[in-house]
C-alpha cells in the first residue's frame, strides 16, 4: 500500500507536469519559481508533491492533475515524488524538502503530538479504507471476536484503527497476538494469521485475484468475512493533504495552495467521471500494478472520496472528532498511545479547500451527488 512504510525500496521516479526544471523548495529561483518568501517558504509556482506511497490509483486525481493539464492551467509545475517506504511524509514535510504531503491523519496527529506543526489542508478521503479480513469458516465476524485471534497488521502507523476499535470494544490489547504482516496476503492464504489487514482498494483486491487450490477458481467474497473499520468506532481519517502552518500564514503561500488546491479538485473529478482512463494514466505513471487491479484501485478509491456532501476536501468535524477520540483511545500491545492530549486548533483548517470550491463554482462538480461506482470484474494477478 499505501501508507508510509519501511519496505526499504528507494524510489526515485518523478512525475513532472511540464519539462521546466524543478527548483528544490525554499531555494530561489532567477524567473520566480520556487522562490522563499520572508517566511522561508517557497512561494513560487515550481511544487514538490510528498505521496504515501509508489504510483498507484490511490493517488489517481494527483497524476490526472498533472497529465490533463490542470496544475499548468493555474500556472503550477509539480513533482509528484513517491514513497516506498523509504520516505515518512509529514517527515519530509517538516524538514522543507517539499511543499505538500499525503498522508493518513492519525499518523500526523502522532507527529504533531511530538512537535511537529503542521495543518491539514484538504481531507480527500472521507471515509476509511481499511479492512480486517477473515475466513467465512472463522468465526471472526467483528472486533470483539479478535480475542485470543492472530491479527495481521503492516505496523507503521496502520496499526491504529486496529486498536482503537479493539479500545471500543473493551477489548485489551494484550488479548491479541498482533502479528507483523508483509504489504500481500500470503501470511493469511497460508493459515499463518486469523486476520488480515487490507485496504479496500488494494489487498482485499489481492484475494479476489487469488485462486482457491480447493476449487482451481478465484476467490470469491463468500469466502471471507470482512470487518470495515468505517463501520466501528475505531473508524480514522486517511488520505489528506498536509502543508506547514507557518506557511499556511504567509499570504502568497496561502494564495498558490489555493491554485494548488482547484488543480488537485479538478484532477480527482476527473477520476471520478472517468476512472477508466485515470487507472491508465496511473499505469503510464508507473505503478507496478496489472491493469483490472488498477482499474479496481481507482473504482474503490473513488468510493472512499465521493459523494462528498460539503464538498470535496472539506474537513467534517464529526469525522475529524471520531478521528481523535479513537486516537486518545488507541493503546497498542506495548501500552503505549498514539497521542496523549487533544492536538491544537491549527491542526486541521477548511480555510484553502473551501475558498478553492467556491472559486471553481459551477466550473466543477465538487460535490459527486450523483457518483455511482463502476462494476470491475478483477482477474487471476490482476492483469
Amino acid at each position: 500500500m499505501l501508507t508510509s512504510v519501511r519496505r526499504g525500496l528507494a524510489v526515485t521516479a518523478v512525475v513532472l507536469a511540464s519539462s521546466s526544471l524543478l527548483a528544490a523548495c525554499g531555494s530561489d529561483d532567477d524567473e520566480g519559481s520556487g522562490e522563499a518568501s520572508v517566511s522561508g517558504c517557497n512561494t513560487g509556482n515550481d511544487i514538490k508533491l510528498q505521496l504515501q506511497w509508489l504510483p498507484q490509483a490511490q493517488f489517481a486525481g494527483y497524476y490526472a492533475a498533472v497529465d490533463q493539464g490542470f496544475f499548468e492551467e493555474e500556472g503550477l509545475t509539480v513533482e509528484i515524488i513517491p514513497s516506498g517506504g523509504d520516505i515518512v511524509p509529514q517527515d519530509a514535510l517538516s524538514s522543507g524538502d517539499v511543499d505538500y504531503a499525503i498522508a493518513w491523519v492519525p499518523k500526523v496527529l502522532g507527529s504533531i503530538e511530538q512537535g511537529a506543526e503542521l495543518t491539514d489542508i484538504a481531507q480527500i478521503f472521507q471515509r476509511s479504507g481499511t479492512l480486517q479480513v477473515a475466513w467465512a469458516d472463522s468465526g471472526i465476524e467483528s472486533v470483539a471476536d479478535f480475542e485470543g485471534k492472530k491479527i495481521g497488521s503492516w505496523g507503521y502507523g496502520n496499526e491504529w484503527e486496529i486498536f482503537a476499535a479493539m479500545a471500543a470494544e473493551g477489548l485489551d490489547s494484550t488479548t491479541v497476538e498482533i502479528v507483523t504482516q508483509d504489504f500481500n496476503m500470503n501470511a493469511f492464504l497460508q493459515g499463518d494469521i486469523d486476520a488480515a489487514q487490507a485496504m479496500t482498494y488494494n489487498e482485499y483486491a489481492q484475494l479476489l485475484e487469488s485462486v482457491d487450490p480447493d476449487t482451481g477458481e478465484l476467490y470469491t467474497p463468500d469466502d471471507f468475512n470482512v470487518i470495515s473499520y468505517e463501520d466501528t468506532d475505531g473508524a480514522m481519517l486517511q488520505d489528506a493533504i498536509w502543508a506547514e502552518t507557518k506557511c499556511l500564514d504567509d499570504e502568497a503561500f496561502a494564495d498558490r495552495t489555493v491554485k494548488f488546491l482547484k488543480a488537485v479538485i479538478k484532477g480527482w473529478a476527473y477520476a471520478r467521471d472517468n476512472v477508466e482512463s485515470a487507472a491508465e494514466i496511473t499505469v503510464a505513471a508507473g505503478s507496478s500494478w496489472g491493469p483490472s487491479h488498477e482499474l479496481w484501485m481507482a473504482n474503490e478509491t473513488n468510493k472512499l472520496i465521493w459523494p462528498s456532501t460539503n464538498g470535496i476536501g472539506i474537513i467534517d468535524e464529526a469525522a475529524w472528532g471520531r478521528t481523535v477520540d479513537g486516537a486518545l483511545a488507541a493503546v497498542n500491545e506495548q501500552g503505549q498511545n498514539l497521542i496523549t492530549a487533544e492536538p491544537p486548533a491549527t491542526a486541521y483548517d477548511n480555510t484553502y479547500i473551501q475558498q478553492a470550491i467556491d472559486e471553481l463554482g459551477d466550473e466543477v462538480d465538487t460535490t459527486g451527488a450523483d457518483f455511482a461506482p463502476i462494476d470491475v470484474t478483477l482477474t487471476e494477478g490482476g492483469n
